[in-house]
C-alpha cells in the first residue's frame, strides 16, 4: 500500500491492517548494510542506526521503519516524511526528486539514502530486512497461482490439500490473508512487496509448513513480489482481461510469464488447455510440468479422464506418468473447477508431496469441496443461487454453463454489471455472451468507480441486444439498477426449477459510487430476497466473510 489511499481503506484501518502483516521480532540490520547492499555509502554514526521493518506508507510505519517515500500519482511520499518520522521511522529512502523535497523543506532528522529508481529496490530489501526466505533455515513452501480465472479457487484448493496432508498452511489472496491465526481480509490480490515479504516473514515465525499466494498480473507489473521465490508457480488460463494496464494480450501474457522464470520460481505446473498455456509450457525457462483437463488439449504429463459427475461437483481420473492414477473429486460446479482441482493436485506433487499420501488426503477429507467465498458459491437450491465473481467475458461463459441445469424446464437467470474506468472492450461482450448463454439478461451496475454508469450498462445492453438480434435468440433482457433491486427482480422471476446467477462482485463487500463506498453483498442481497419470497436458503455462515 502506497501513500495513494486504496479505495475502502481509512487511514486507520491501513495501519491496523499493516501491522497484522509483520512478524512479531525482527534483528535489527544495520543501515550501513542496507546502504552496501545499495551501492550507497552510510557515513558517520548513521551508520549504526538499526532497521527493523519497511514501509511504503506513512500511516503503517512502525518504530525501526524504514520510510520508502516514492513518487505517487498527484504526491511525492516525500512530502509524508515528517510524519512517517513522528512514528517512528529510522530512515528514509527516496530518489532525487525526492530529495530535494526534503531539502526545501524543515530539517530532516534522520538519514536520507538516495538511489535512483527506489521502487525497485523495495522488494529485495524487504526480503533482507525481514528474511523472509533466508537461505539456511526453515521457510514455508510457497506456492504462487496466476492467470486470469481460477487463482482464488486454486490457492483454496492447495491451501485445504495441504491442511488434509497434516501441513500448517498460509493463504495471500484476493478475499483474505491467512497466517495461522484470525483471518485478515484483502485490500489488494496480492499485497505490496513489504507487506508480502513480511507476511512471509511471520509465517515463518509461526511455524507454517506451506502457503499458497494468488499471483496478479498487476502484482507483477507493480513489483509486488520481487524478491520473491515460490518452490512452485501455477497457470490456470489466460483470457481478455486488464487490457486497460497492459495495452495487448501478448503485454498480458508476457507479463504472467515473468513468473515462469528462475528469477522468480525453482518450478512450474501449466494449464495446457488454451494456446496461452502451452506457449508459456513452451517458453518457461524453469522445468514444468504440464496438466490437461480438456480433451482437445492434446498430451500433457497429466490429463483429466474419466469425468463424472457426483451431485453439483465432479469425480475424475487424473492420470500421470509411469501410470500413476489419482481419483479427484470437487464439489464445485463447473468443469473449470475441474481444471483448478487438477492444478492444485499436481502443484502439491509438484512440490514433492508423495502421490500415496496425495490420494489418502484426497480421499478421506474431500478437499475440493472447500468453500471459496464468492466462487460459485451456492445460497440455495431451489431455485439454485449462486454467487460468482465472474467478471470478464470467459469467466461469465464458464459460470453460465457450469450453472444450467439438465432438467428440461429450467431457466437461467443472470445478473451481472461491468466495472467502470477498466477494459471497456469487454463490455459489448460480455452482455452478448450473457444473452447466448441465459434465459433472463439483468444488466446492472457493477462497480462504477468514477463514470457514468448509465453509460456502463448501455455498453453492455449494446452487446446483449446485439447478441439477441443477430441470433434470434429468444432471452428476455432488462435493465434494472440499483444492484439489489436487480437481485430482487431475479428472485421475482425465478421459478423452483431455475437457476440464479449474480456475477461480478463474488466476495465483495463494498460498492464504490463516485467515490463513495455503498455497503453491498450480493451474497445477503440473493439470500434475504430469497427468504422475502419463501424460499429455502443455505444457513452458511461463510456467506458473509
Amino acid at each position: 500500500m502506497s501513500e495513494q489511499n486504496t479505495p475502502g481503506t481509512t487511514t486507520g484501518q491501513a495501519g491496523e491492517s499493516a501491522a497484522r502483516f509483520r512478524p512479531t521480532a525482527v534483528a535489527a540490520v544495520r543501515l550501513d548494510s542496507i546502504g552496501e547492499a545499495l551501492g550507497v555509502p552510510v557515513p558517520g554514526v548513521s551508520a549504526a542506526v538499526g532497521v527493523t521493518g519497511i514501509s511504503l506508507n506513512s500511516r503503517t510505519v512502525e518504530r525501526g521503519d524504514l520510510y520508502v517515500a516514492l513518487p505517487g500519482a498527484s504526491r511525492h511520499g516525500a512530502d509524508f516524511v515528517t510524519q512517517a518520522v513522528e512514528r517512528g521511522a529510522v530512515a528514509v529512502l527516496t530518489d532525487d526528486a525526492g530529495a530535494r523535497l526534503l531539502a526545501l523543506s524543515a530539517e530532516t532528522h534522520v538519514p536520507v539514502l538516495v538511489v535512483d529508481g527506489p521502487r525497485n529496490v523495495v522488494g529485495p530489501l524487504s526480503a533482507m530486512i525481514y528474511q523472509s526466505q533466508p537461505d539456511a533455515g526453515h521457510s514455508p513452501r510457497l506456492f504462487g497461482v496466476t492467470g486470469t480465472n481460477g487463482k482464488t479457487t486454486t490457492t483454496y484448493f492447495i491451501n485445504a490439500l495441504l491442511r488434509a496432508l497434516g501441513q500448517r498452511t498460509g493463504l495471500i489472496g484476493t478475499i483474505e490473508i491467512l497466517a495461522g491465526g484470525e483471518p485478515i481480509p484483502s485490500l489488494l490480490t496480492t499485497p505490496e512487496s513489504t507487506d508480502v515479504h513480511g507476511l512471509l516473514a511471520l509465517m515463518r515465525e509461526r511455524g507454517l509448513d506451506a502457503a499458497s499466494m494468488e499471483v496478479s498480473s498487476h502484482a507483477i507489473s507493480f513489483q509486488r513480489v520481487d524478491g520473491v521465490i515460490f518452490d512452485v508457480a501455477g497457470f490456470t488460463n489466460l483470457t481478455q482481461d486488464h487490457l486497460d494496464l497492459h495495452g495487448t494480450m501478448d503485454e498480458y501474457f508476457a507479463t504472467k510469464a515473468e513468473l515462469f522464470t528462475s528469477r522468480r520460481a525453482r518450478a512450474a505446473v501449466v494449464m495446457v488447455d488454451d494456446e496461452w498455456g502451452r506457449k508459456l509450457a513452451a517458453s518457461a525457462g524453469i522445468p514444468v510440468t504440464t496438466v490437461a483437463a480438456a480433451p482437445s488439449s492434446g498430451s500433457a504429463d497429466w490429463t483429466v479422464t474419466a469425468t463424472a459427475a457426483r451431485g453439483l461437483g465432479t469425480e475424475f481420473t487424473l492420470s500421470g506418468p509411469n501410470d500413476a492414477r489419482l481419483q479427484v473429486h470437487t464439489g464445485l460446479p463447473g468443469a473449470f473447477n475441474v481444471a483448478n482441482a487438477a492444478l492444485a493436485t499436481v502443484m502439491v506433487l509438484a512440490s514433492g508431496m508423495d502421490a500415496d499420501a496425495v490420494q489418502t488426503a484426497l480421499a478421506d477429507h474431500d478437499p475440493f469441496t472447500v468453500a471459496v467465498p464468492g466462487r460459485m458459491q451456492l445460497v440455495s437450491e431451489e431455485p439454485a443461487a449462486v454467487v460468482d465473481f465472474a467478471h470478464n467475458t470467459d469467466a461469465l461463459a464458464r459460470a453460465l454453463e457450469a450453472v444450467r441445469s439438465p432438467l428440461p424446464d429450467s431457466r437461467v437467470i443472470v445478473v451481472f454489471g461491468a466495472t467502470g474506468q477498466r477494459d471497456q472492450g469487454k463490455r459489448p461482450a460480455m452482455g452478448a455472451i450473457a444473452a447466448k448463454l441465459a434465459d433472463v439478461v439483468i444488466v446492472t451496475d457493477d462497480d462504477p468507480h468514477d463514470e457514468d454508469a448509465a453509460t456502463i450498462r448501455a455498453d453492455v445492453l449494446a452487446g446483449a441486444r446485439g447478441a439477441r438480434e443477430q441470433g434470434a435468440l429468444e432471452c428476455v433482457i432488462e435493465e434494472i439498477h440499483p444492484r439489489d433491486s436487480a437481485i430482487k427482480r431475479a428472485v421475482e422471476l425465478a421459478r423452483r426449477e431455475d437457476t440464479i446467477l449474480v456475477a461480478g462482485r463474488g466476495h465483495e463487500v463494498w460498492q464504490e459510487v463516485k467515490g463513495v463506498n455503498l455497503a453491498l453483498d450480493d451474497r445477503v442481497e440473493l439470500r434475504n430476497a430469497l427468504t422475502a419470497r419463501g424460499f429455502t436458503v443455505l444457513q452458511d455462515d461463510r456467506i458473509e466473510s
